[in-house]
């Protein structure tokens, strides 16, 4: 078994010089941990309230502030950082988020085009879409030209030469919007797409009435086509009876990748159902792997198991959010979100088993323990764990010709902490992990595009960045 190597993000909290001022560490600490849900300018996220704002239900003084952060608030999805932050930090942070109160909220969204030096490259990001987008989702090229993007309400929209395209796309299915992380989510062109024009779909789905809370519902796989902007000839490609179904179920999945193979491989949460991730008969918790018309491949690990569903791939899946090949050695690389703590970097082999949620580095929102376990045989270690959760989405390999110095790097994005990592990779370990990106949003989906500029999804705000060295 791996030993993992565990990157407990280092913050500046240690102030680089000239940053040692009790509202710099303030502001770097609000950056770190509550950007993701409160928003860069404390302006509120669909993650989290306002904290900018006269009427605090919770308390506004200084020690009512320190008291919920350090505790939590019940009730909400506000969880305790005692165990994370020290009294220092809590009352830091408490100081700048009292004295913001008398500023107004920040206008750096409004900044079009911003440069970061990284260790490889300065880079140039340009936000090219500011408006006009709904949660956007997922975001696939098919040429240098355009490329179509999911949003997470049941829609989707092309980019068309940097631009976003307004008009309609008709004739989507409708999705099951009742949960916080439901939705339309990932997309994927056919590999033959030139061809055949499949375009792949994920999104929540119930055969009950859509806005019935307590529908029971799951991952849908289907696959359809845009012909003058409507959608058409839809085909079902994975869809579970609805004894297998979940209601108010939460970490619907789900994430994309065909192999060079052409096999179509995704993924579905566990739906707040963790002992069935487990359960080779429930299709919660997996990564599954199908052929592009949905049938089976011969070779899937369980297609001779009893009961088990055949598509099925690995188990013990938390809820997988980025899955990539790497471009040399073929090997299928994963990110996972943890619970509190505990997100993963996962190689995937057919049929392992990883571990959630008998073994975990994370515990429970509520501070409360999982499981003692962070080991045990027969099930897979991670790559890399980071605790804290810094919420790891998308991931995607580096063969851009614009960046040579980034060749074969795994990039991964994350939405809470906002962050785009650059992972230097070396016999399956990760040598060197660089904090390149930080602070500009949640950082949902990217891809290389056919131009080599590198494509960013993030909400709160919703943007397009599109990410080049400033020598391009």
């Amino acid at each position: 078994m791996r030993q993992p190597i565990l990157f407990f993000l280092l913050v500046v909290v240690i102030c680089n010089t000239g940053c040692s001022s009790t509202e710099k560490k303030g502001e770097q600490l609000y950056t770190t941990y509550c950007a993701g849900c409160h928003g860069a300018g404390m302006e509120g996220t669909n993650a989290g309230p306002a904290l900018y704002h006269p009427d605090w239900k919770h308390g506004s003084s200084l020690e009512e502030i320190e008291q919920s952060i350090a505790n939590g608030i019940q009730g909400t999805t506000m969880i305790g950082w005692d165990k994370v932050l020290n009294e220092e930090q809590i009352r830091d942070l408490a100081n700048y988020i009292k004295k913001s109160q008398k500023l107004p909220p920040s206008e750096k969204n409004a900044i079009k085009t911003e440069y970061i030096n990284t260790s490889k490259y300065r880079l140039k990001i340009e936000k090219i879409v500011d408006e006009g987008l709904q949660t956007p989702w997922g975001i696939e090229f098919i040429n240098s030209d355009s490329a179509l993007i999911s949003e997470k309400p049941g829609s989707m929209k092309w980019l068309i030469n940097g631009n976003l395209d307004n008009n309609e796309i008709k004739g989507l299915p409708e999705t099951h919007l009742t949960s916080s992380t439901g939705g339309f989510m990932d997309i994927a062109f056919d590999p033959d797409y030139k061809n055949n024009k499949w375009i792949y779909l994920s999104y929540s789905h119930t055969n009950d009435d859509i806005k019935n809370k307590d529908a029971l519902a799951l991952t849908k796989i289907v696959r359809g086509q845009i012909i003058d902007n409507i959608w058409t000839n839809q085909q079902t490609l994975f869809e579970v009876p609805d004894s297998l179904m979940v209601i108010r179920g939460n970490r619907w999945g789900c994430r994309f990748l065909f192999d060079r193979e052409g096999y179509l491989y995704f993924s579905i949460g566990d739906m707040g159902k963790a002992m069935d991730s487990q359960q080779t008969n429930k299709a919660t918790g997996k990564v599954f792997r199908i052929n592009p018309d949905g049938s089976i491949p011969k070779d899937n690990p369980f297609v001779d198991v009893n009961g088990a569903l055949p598509q099925t791939y690995s188990i013990g899946n938390r809820n997988v959010q980025g899955i990539a090949q790497h471009p040399e050695t073929g090997e299928i690389w994963a990110t996972e979100h943890g619970p509190r703590g505990g997100d993963e970097l996962n190689i995937l082999h057919k049929g392992a088993n990883y571990g959630w949620p008998v073994i975990t580095y994370g515990i429970n929102y509520d501070g409360t323990v999982i499981t003692d376990k962070t080991h045990q045989e027969g099930m897979e270690q991670p790559i890399v764990q980071w605790t804290p959760s810094i919420a790891v989405c998308p991931a995607e390999f580096c063969v851009s010709p614009l960046f040579p110095n980034w060749k074969n790097n795994l990039l991964v994005g994350a939405l809470a902490f906002q962050e785009i990592r650059r992972l230097e990779i070396e016999n399956d370990s990760i040598t060197e992990q660089e904090l390149m990106i930080k602070g500009m949003g949640r950082i949902r989906d990217f891809k290389f595009g056919p131009n080599g500029a590198l494509y960013v999804l993030t909400n709160d705000p919703d943007c397009v960045l599109r990410i080049v060295p400033e020598t391009e």
